[in-house]
């Protein structure tokens, strides 16, 4: 089974953190990915800029419009996420439970799911 797993983060307690501090978070990431590929449970994983330089869009009656910041406004956003392979929920939050920046903040699992389409064999995306 794929899970996402999206990590949120107090931008301004990011920004805040001594650079050595954020060098030796940024190569635990890099551990994890290496361990995580090895046992076969990494698909992908990305850090995000910070969310002012993100851009939502929406079409409506085919009318675009696209509106610069986050959809929600929150102390904590998404700042980066894995993208991992686990066999159930238990072992997808076990996984979760060692993405470094579960320290500092939250790492919110969830499970992906196979589109269906008539006549067709489910598929990921």
């Amino acid at each position: 089974m794929r899970y996402l797993c999206l990590i949120y983060l107090d931008e301004q307690e990011l920004a805040a953190m001594p650079s050595d501090e954020v060098s030796a978070l940024n190569a635990a990431h890099h551990a994890v990915n290496d361990t995580l590929k090895t046992a076969g449970h990494f698909r992908a994983a990305e850090a995000l800029e910070p969310a002012a330089t993100t851009a939502c869009v929406k079409v409506r009656k085919g009318k675009m419009s696209v509106r610069d910041g986050p959809f929600a406004e929150a102390k904590e956003m998404v700042a980066g996420f894995y993208f991992i392979e686990a066999g159930d929920m238990q072992e997808a939050t076990e996984i979760a439970s060692r993405i470094p920046s579960c320290a500092i903040g939250t790492i919110e699992v969830r499970p992906c799911r196979q589109l269906h389409v008539d006549g067709q064999e489910p598929r990921w995306g």
